[in-house]
């Protein structure tokens, strides 16, 4: 039998915070872990991994730093009530009653339902007062799990169970003669522990405290118990309170719609039942489109309509791109592993032998033609083959890659009605030469036209045709068209100078180069800054030039050097860093040498004004230098364990080791000279 998740020994009292929310949770990782329910490190990751995707502070003076994850071995929850209150990122201040949430990454459905009841109980303003009163640590745990394991008297607790409830006013509810609205609820949060039954939770009380009939969908972990027919039918008015896209809005269709991040049916659960039962008379008011479904829904969900253009254009863009990237890592390891198998000379029978010859008919040397005339491939036989076979998987896999890129954009911006144009506009793109600024170009405006066709308001005859049929066919046509007619020609021009210019880089103009993309790489440690860099050069990786090569080995050098230079810096000079700090120096050196700038996010997130520009003086220092020595890389990504596609591999490594000997020295220099400041005025 397992122990309940909540005990005297995951409570502390009154504790002095020792910094800001990053060590807040590193406290709580050491609370958890010293039970033995969960690596330490494995979990402290977590919960700031979830932290900096969302921030955790909640309405009420509390926070919930929450995870699902391998390192959490049993269920757990720990509790720090702070001395002082720490800024957990809530608009209505700081935390000091601080609930920690560790979930196994295989969390049954049990465990899940019983986080959602402590996530509802928290929006409870005397069960926090509780709280707050408590003068021993058994008094807290005592207090948790009678909401977790109540007395089965109470028939609201099962309907909680189930994720969806119904918040009525008996008058509401019964009354025949009046006709009340009747409003439809989805909230949904991206790990589904929390947030979302928070939000449910929030807007219920408000819907009994207004006399409002409300049913509410909870696409959270516990499992998803979705609306009846009956309750769609009888619905006025829907309301989506979420932050990453909700299953099954085709459902609605046509219904007035009320849609915000998750956060806010926390704060403002009231404001937002008003808005949606002014939606109901309101003719000119947002609905949801026809041709919106599932998945791939006309908007993404927790940006809506608030969300400024650039930003959704933006985030576009960002979705192009994550959705590439397995397009190009896969492709471009595998083109790497046959080059690495059977020489460089493979690209230019790959196919040929991959399709003429077989395990039980080897391939002899092959000749080709190349820039000296006739010439034989370095190897042949098995070597041969297997390099042949694994090169052509690459080639096509990095085929897809411009297709990929203007799909997914527009499927950032229009759901799924908006894939189908955009993968055939980043073909017609490659096509006609334009390349990735050719699928770029087409994913955003396959997205936008797309996205205009949904807000049609078509026959209900017709509606079912539209998402399937007659966007993608009719988006098609305009972008294509384009792109054949008019943009095409001039992108493919601006592409071949673009590509003409790299490759005739020497001497200073290729170390500048470099620079800018050390600079890039290393300014926002991930952002779109950084992302835009990547996207650069993965998408010349297809070209197949030395000068793409080099591109591509100066973005995953510069890209390695923050997280390295962290953790040395936290080796060197253990005392200018907290425990946690020094904690996340020991991840970072894996993480950096694995290319996994993101590493060094914690310690941007605490001291940004010495670890960025360190991290970029570094990353200058390291492009440069890649760009100067004339390294390439074929592999988009691996860091140091994909060696065996970088050439010559010890200049990667001396470009990586001075940057990451310059970022340490500089950002370490800095908090010395801080912490030396400090300690003067104290």
């Amino acid at each position: 039998m397992s122990a309940p998740l909540m005990t005297p020994e995951l409570v502390r009292l009154e504790v002095d915070p020792p910094g800001d929310k990053h060590a807040v949770i590193g406290m709580m990782a050491d609370l958890i872990s010293a039970t033995g329910r969960a690596d330490r490190d494995g979990l402290e990751a977590g919960l700031l991994k979830r932290e900096e995707s969302f921030a955790t502070g909640m309405p009420g003076g509390f926070a919930i730093p929450h995870c699902r994850t391998e390192a959490v071995h049993e269920a757990a929850l720990g509790f720090l009530r702070l001395s002082e209150p720490v800024d957990f990122g809530s608009a209505d201040g700081p935390a000091d009653l601080i609930i920690g949430i560790a979930a196994p990454a295989g969390t049954d459905d049990q465990h899940l339902k019983l986080l959602a009841q402590l996530s509802r109980a928290l929006i409870r303003p005397e069960f926090l007062a509780d709280l707050r009163a408590a003068k021993e640590p058994h008094e807290v745990s005592d207090l948790v799990m009678a909401v977790l394991e109540p007395a089965p008297e109470p028939a609201a607790v099962a309907a909680a169970d189930t994720g969806t409830a119904a918040a009525t006013a008996p008058a509401a509810q019964h009354d025949t003669d009046t006709a009340a609205p009747v409003l439809l609820a989805i909230t949904s949060c991206p790990t589904g522990i929390a947030h979302t039954y928070m939000a449910a939770e929030s807007l219920e009380n408000a819907a009994k405290e207004k006399g409002i009939e409300l049913h509410v969908e909870t696409q959270g972990s516990g499992g998803i118990t979705p609306f009846t027919e009956e309750q769609i039918a009888a619905a006025s008015a829907l309301i989506i309170a979420a932050d990453v896209n909700i299953s099954g809005r085709e459902r609605f269709a046509g219904l007035p719609l009320v849609e915000h991040p998750v956060k806010r049916a926390i704060s403002h659960g009231p404001q937002m039942l008003d808005e949606a039962i002014a939606a109901v008379s309101d003719p000119s008011a947002r609905r949801v489109p026809s041709a919106a479904g599932g998945e791939g829904a006309t908007e993404s969900a927790g940006s809506g309509t608030h969300q400024s253009w650039p930003r959704r254009i933006q985030g576009a863009v960002m979705t192009g791109v994550s959705y590439m990237i397995p397009f190009v890592a896969a492709g471009g390891l595998l083109m790497a592993l046959g080059f690495l198998i059977a020489g460089f000379d493979v690209a230019f029978v790959a196919q040929d032998v991959a399709t003429s010859f077989s395990l039980t008919s080897l391939p002899g040397a092959q000749e080709y033609e190349g820039a000296t005339g006739t010439m034989q491939t370095e190897r042949a036989g098995l070597a041969l083959y297997l390099g042949a076979v694994l090169f052509t998987l690459g080639n096509l896999g990095m085929g897809f890659l411009v297709a990929a890129l203007s799909g997914y954009i527009a499927f950032g911006l229009a759901g799924r009605p908006g894939i189908a144009p955009g993968f055939i506009g980043g073909a017609v793109s490659v096509a006609v030469g334009a390349g990735f600024l050719g699928g770029l170009i087409t994913g955003l405006l396959a997205g936008l036209v797309a996205l205009w066709f949904t807000t049609l308001k078509p026959p209900r005859w017709l509606a079912g045709l539209m998402p399937v049929v007659i966007i993608p066919l009719l988006t098609t046509l305009v972008v294509g068209g384009l792109m054949l007619v008019f943009l095409g020609k001039p992108l493919a021009s601006l592409m071949t100078a673009l590509q003409d210019g790299l490759t005739g880089m020497s001497g200073s103009s290729a170390i500048l180069l470099g620079v800018i993309i050390g600079l890039m790489m290393c300014l926002d440690l991930g952002g779109p800054v950084n992302k835009a860099a990547y996207l650069f050069a993965t998408a010349g990786l297809s070209q197949g030039t030395e000068a793409s090569f080099q591109i591509m080995a100066a973005v995953m050098a510069a890209g390695m050097v923050p997280p390295l230079a962290m953790a040395l810096s936290t080796l060197v000079r253990r005392k200018l860093y907290s425990p946690v700090e020094r904690e996340n120096g020991t991840t970072a050196w894996l993480l950096g040498a694995a290319f996994i700038t993101e590493g060094a996010i914690p310690f941007a997130a605490a001291d940004p004004l010495r670890v960025i520009p360190s991290s970029m003086a570094g990353g200058a220092v390291t492009g440069a230098l890649i760009m100067a020595i004339g390294v390439g890389s074929q592999a988009p990504h691996g860091g140091i364990f994909v060696a065996f596609a970088i050439s010559p591999v010890w200049g990667f490594v001396v470009a990586i080791l001075a940057g990451t000997l310059v970022s340490a020295a500089l950002v370490t220099l800095l908090k010395e000279l801080s912490s030396r400041r400090q300690g003067t005025i104290a």
